[in-house]
């Protein structure tokens, strides 16, 4: 039996390619579904058989973190690989913490984009090659990612997501009513947000979404 994939990117051409790149290896891998956006994800998992969900990072609206870590809570059987440009050490190792268990550069090669979904199909691990090669250094080292170095890491999936709506441009009442919370929640959401990056206003958090590839706006 082929292994079913949904490929999740809010780009049309992505998902394309993604899906011309599977189909042209002929390699027992069918694109069942696709998705634009996380909150579709979500949906397609609930009545879709999926092995192997492909997620943009960046998504808008719900990004690929946290729709991993809510299909993971789920199903904890779910397999996903993430896709990124970025090869930042903290997304990649929040990928990680929420279920996910391939991480792919959006310019990797089709060879890698075959392997990591057999790979990730059976269970195992796959990284984009320059990943590895920080990840096994970080190791090698013993030493934990310093929050400084990597800012990101210093918030929840929630504040992610809240920071990635302030980024596109919602009010805190459009994103109360969107994530069903109550506007004071929002309020202490951005607070902390605030105060974890050491930013003091909304055009500082937008260019620390964008710079961080939180919100690919």
């Amino acid at each position: 039996m082929s292994i079913k994939v949904l490929i999740a990117d809010d780009h049309p051409l992505v998902r394309a390619g993604l899906r011309s790149t599977i189909e042209r290896v002929n390699a027992g891998i069918e694109v069942a579904a696709e998705a634009a956006n996380g909150r579709d994800v979500l949906k397609l998992a609930r009545s879709s058989l999926i092995d192997v969900f492909i997620l943009d990072i960046s998504m808008p609206g719900l990004n690929g973190l946290e729709t991993a870590r809510r299909l993971m809570r789920m199903n904890p059987k779910h397999k996903i690989v993430m896709l990124s440009i970025h090869d930042s050490r903290a997304f990649v190792e929040k990928a990680i913490r929420n279920g996910a268990r391939g991480y792919l550069l959006k310019e990797s090669a089709v060879e890698d984009v075959v392997r990591a979904i057999r790979d990730v199909h059976r269970g195992k691990f796959y990284l984009s090659p320059s990943i590895t090669k920080f990840v096994i250094d970080g190791f090698l080292s013993r030493k934990l990612p310093s929050p400084n170095a990597d800012p990101a890491l210093k918030l929840s999936t929630r504040e992610l997501e809240i920071l990635q709506l302030i980024a596109e441009g919602l009010t805190a009442k459009d994103i109360a009513s969107q994530l069903h919370l109550s506007l004071n929640t929002v309020h202490v959401h951005r607070k902390n947000i605030m105060k974890k990056l050491d930013l003091h206003s909304q055009a500082e958090l937008v260019r620390f979404a964008l710079k961080e590839g939180i919100s690919g706006l």
